[in-house]
């Protein structure tokens, strides 16, 4: 049975191999390795960051960051989401996706945005599925390995915070 529970420091492991199993499809980011593990825990938000499992193994990971330091964008953030290699497809996305939705409403969050390269056909539909909205797509936004890649932009505007 699938779960979901916040992030703790002793997930790094599980995390970090499941961002490299992204970064190997060269369809999840830009990066080309993944971060430190004290870079990863500073940059992401743990109120905002949760850990799929079954049993003990945690099979996928979904965040939020804050997209700006403005406090006009206080309720707005970027989302970030990985799922282990061979689970993709068996509803992991889908859960993380979900609580993360749920989690960003309750804590005041009335958009999520988010970038994803026009290959990942898997991270579009899930979006999708969670009611994100193809905004535009950014064209040669950058390179990786001496190849321009453009970035489709979505973004998920809450029906219950954020609405008067």
């Amino acid at each position: 049975m699938l779960l979901t529970r916040m992030v703790s420091s002793e997930d790094w492991e599980a995390i970090k191999s499941i961002y490299e199993e992204g970064i190997l499809t060269g369809n999840a980011t830009f990066e080309t390795k993944a971060p430190s593990k004290e870079q990863w825990y500073s940059s992401h938000n743990l109120e905002f960051s949760l850990v799929c499992l079954n049993d003990d193994e945690v099979l996928g990971w979904a965040s939020l960051s804050p997209v700006s330091s403005r406090c006009v964008y206080a309720g707005v953030a970027e989302n970030s989401i990985y799922v282990r290699q061979n689970v993709r497809g068996r509803g992991v996305g889908h859960l993380l996706l979900g609580k993360l939705v749920e989690l960003s409403e309750n804590n005041g969050f009335w958009t999520i945005q988010t970038g994803i390269f026009p290959e990942n056909k898997a991270s579009i539909a899930l979006h999708s599925k969670h009611g994100f909205r193809e905004i535009g797509l950014r064209k040669r936004v950058g390179k990786m390995n001496g190849v321009w890649r453009d970035v489709l932009f979505m973004e998920r505007r809450s029906e219950v915070v954020g609405i008067d």
